[in-house]
């Protein structure tokens, strides 16, 4: 006998096979992080049961067509061979030496993303997070810690003895005075710090990203009022002679660039060439130009379903809503013009700029991640509740 079934799970099997191959990556999973290894009986029923709740998954995923193309794969293994600072080539070379198939592992990695997919789709509309919720967390101390900023400084120290000559004090002032003089003229931070030729070293380092709670209490002072890029002023202390260098900063104020446009999208078609479309969304916009109604060409014209009907309107937008062609061509548009026809995945574009503006998004910013924490935070007793289910309704018939 070559393999065997060893679990019925609705309109599939799973093989005796599958099974010894998912004990041998566990057990080898397990001594590697140098845990202690369950009773054999416990092993193999819990990996069991793991086959059999991905094979439910992936019935499901396949009866509402989820399906991960090459392309979406190739672009997983691109990532994943990055993460590991190794080129795709590296990264198959590196399976290949560890005895492994890359066929194979592409194959595991597209089940496991049908399963992110299934997952996602099925537990994420179980997830309601409301207004309430989120104010009542920002009112909590860990909701305050949450959406407190962050800062990346970087510090730089010239000690000085306490028992140290006016002279002394007097050279390291100076040599202080001339790393702030370069970094005024242009100079990085960390090339002044490096390059400073007077007589006492510079210490420090960077800090990482740390909330103004976490900070020193002689940053947490200064950080506030500095701007990405700005080096302090010298901060005197017992130690020394300190500069402190915001290399960046997130969270906090958040005013965001935006945009409102409108668009009138020509597609190319198996009757109208790419040239073709190019010169019709070149023709209306000279129409445009010449006094035509801008909207009412969309709506006569434009491919966009979501916009047509609204005269192309887009409302106001920000950088990353849309795809880097339409974003470049809008950036250079002035306000109440018409760009030329510029071409995107989806066709032929021609835009007008109606209006820009600085928004200030930092309420909305801190309602989003602090949505985004909770629902994460449900995230995972939602599936396992979700998977039970699926479990029970299943037939499985184990042999």
């Amino acid at each position: 006998m070559l393999d065997q079934v060893v679990a019925i799970v609705d309109d599939d099997v799973i093989m005796a096979s599958e099974l010894r191959q998912r004990l041998a990556g566990v057990t080898e999973s397990i001594q590697a992080r140098g845990l202690e290894m369950p009773p054999e009986d416990t092993l193999i029923r819990e990996t069991l049961d793991r086959l059999i709740l991905e094979s439910i998954q992936l019935q499901m995923g396949q009866r509402v067509g989820v399906r991960i193309s090459d392309d979406q794969l190739d672009a997983a293994v691109q990532r994943i061979a990055a993460q590991n600072r190794m080129t795709v080539d590296q990264f198959i070379d590196r399976l290949e030496e560890e005895g492994q198939s890359y066929a194979s592992m592409r194959e595991n990695l597209r089940h496991e993303m049908i399963l992110q997919r299934v997952q996602a789709g099925n537990v994420s509309q179980r997830i309601q997070i409301t207004e309430q919720e989120i104010e009542n967390f920002l009112a909590t101390e860990e909701g305050q810690a949450l959406t407190q900023p962050e800062y990346r400084i970087v510090h730089a120290l010239l000690a000085i003895s306490p028992n140290a000559s006016s002279k002394e004090i007097a050279a390291a002032e100076a040599q202080v005075k001339q790393v702030l003089q370069q970094i005024r003229n242009g100079r990085s931070f960390d090339q002044a710090i490096s390059s400073s030729t007077g007589p006492y070293p510079f210490t420090g380092g960077d800090l990482g990203w740390r909330k103004l709670s976490d900070l020193p209490s002689l940053f947490s002072e200064v950080a506030p009022s500095l701007s990405e890029g700005e080096t302090s002023a010298p901060i005197r202390s017992a130690s020394g002679i300190h500069l402190v260098n915001m290399n960046a900063k997130r969270g906090g104020e958040q005013i965001v660039a935006q945009t409102k446009v409108r668009h009138i999208l020509i597609k190319p078609s198996e009757i109208l060439s790419d040239e073709k479309a190019r010169a019709l969304a070149a023709k209306l916009k000279q129409r445009i130009e010449n006094g035509e109604d801008f909207a009412a060409l969309a709506r006569e014209y434009s491919k966009d379903i979501g916009s047509a009907q609204e005269g192309g309107e887009l409302g106001w937008t920000q950088r990353g809503q849309m795809v880097p062609e339409f974003e470049a061509a809008m950036a250079k548009t002035a306000v109440n013009q018409i760009s030329e026809p510029v071409r995107s995945q989806f066709g032929w574009h021609i835009l007008e700029v109606t209006d820009r503006r600085e928004q200030d998004m930092t309420q909305e910013v801190i309602k989003n991640k602090v949505g985004e924490h909770l629902h994460n935070r449900k995230y995972q007793e939602e599936l396992d509740a979700w998977l039970r289910k699926i479990r029970d309704e299943a037939f499985v018939d184990i042999k």
